[in-house]
């Protein structure tokens, strides 16, 4: 039998054979993404935190649950890409060192509102509460929907320490006393406190 027979026999064994295509396409994607992604594991850029950044406070960790939980990232990506339009618009692109101790980071590409990574300290604690009552009343062409609710929600002070130690298990620096102490800190709080004060840190640590 000739080479190129034997090759021709090969190829047709491949293409005739469902499981065994599979296996190898599996193989094949498994193998390009492992050299994608696992030399990420070993550069600083992503894995070291950058200069400034700190674990979320317990009040800032549960305006970034609620914020999780309305599905505000749907329409808000906290992903500024490094174009010149998207930096003269939003500010300083962004890095993975600011993201280090976000489990799961809200990075994306939707946009049906603004990207809010760099929005803390852009506005008011007043403008975000407005905002988030009514957002006609600040933006009249906004489509965002109201979220009166969260002012008259209070923080569940019981709820947070369990969170904070399941982040510690996956590399968030989290003291004994930070958890200790969490509950007094978010006491008396609404969930409309949470948030904002989770918006106005985002994106000050990288100027």
């Amino acid at each position: 039998m000739s080479e190129n027979t034997q090759k021709g026999f090969t190829h047709e064994k491949v293409e005739t054979n469902n499981f065994l295509m599979i296996v190898l396409i599996l193989l094949v994607i498994a193998v390009g993404g492992l050299v994608e992604i696992v030399p990420l594991f070993f550069q600083k850029s992503t894995t070291e935190p950058v200069q400034g950044i700190k674990p979320y406070t317990a009040v800032q960790l549960v305006g970034r649950d609620v914020y999780i939980r309305e599905g505000c990232y749907n329409c808000h990506s906290q992903m500024i890409r490094p174009f010149r339009a998207e930096t003269l618009r939003y500010g300083h692109y962004s890095v993975a060192g600011e993201f280090v101790y976000d489990h799961p980071f809200q990075w994306g590409s939707k946009r049906t509102g603004p990207d809010l990574h760099r929005v803390g300290g852009k506005y008011s604690d007043d403008w975000h509460r407005i905002h988030l009552i009514n957002p006609r009343d600040v933006v009249p062409e906004s489509n965002m929907p109201a979220y009166p609710w969260l002012e008259k929600t209070l923080i569940d002070p019981t709820d947070v320490a369990p969170r904070m130690k399941a982040l510690r298990t996956v590399g968030v620096p989290y003291t004994d006393a930070d958890i200790a102490k969490a509950a007094e800190d978010v006491k008396g709080k609404t969930e409309m406190d949470a948030l904002v004060t989770y918006l106005q840190v985002l994106g000050t640590a990288v100027k």
